[in-house]
């Protein structure tokens, strides 16, 4: 038994959030996400699966124990909505909120086009897929440090 962990993290997750280090990335995705696909091109080739967990559940889980990075452009990146680039779902709202919660105030969190999401996705560390049924509801966190 370990304490102060979140009951709700397998720990397949938490080694993987252990391995991981300054910089490294994780994409956390809603249920219609291609997972599968995109994890063979990360370091740990097969996803992470949270059923019953929405986006901005998955990224607190993971931020109870993950810093976030504050030193570089961006300490999380949100996918934006086809044709509104600026225009924030429900589920981005709720992303924010909980990222804003835990970030380094020199964190900045930043958006990506679909398609670029895509392909950055591929350069992440391992992915995490959620039930999120909302649209666009897939996120990249970059790992910070701790002082």
């Amino acid at each position: 038994m370990l304490t102060g962990i979140d009951p709700n993290m397998p720990p397949d997750l938490l080694h993987i959030l252990a391995s991981m280090g300054h910089g490294d990335e994780i994409l956390v995705v809603d249920a219609n996400y291609p997972a599968a696909s995109t994890a063979r091109h990360c370091q740990i080739t097969k996803p992470v699966y949270l059923s019953n967990m929405s986006s901005p559940e998955a990224i607190a889980l993971i931020c109870s124990v993950m810093p976030i990075d504050g030193f570089i452009d961006y300490g999380a990146l949100r996918m934006e909505i086809d044709n509104a680039p600026d225009e924030m779902g429900s589920v981005h709202s709720e992303a924010w909120q909980v990222l804003e919660a835990v970030k380094p105030d020199t964190a900045r969190l930043n958006s990506l086009e679909r398609q670029d999401f895509y392909i950055h996705a591929k350069t992440c560390y391992a992915v995490v897929r959620t039930s999120e049924a909302r649209p666009f509801g897939c996120f990249i966190l970059r790992k910070g440090v701790i002082f």
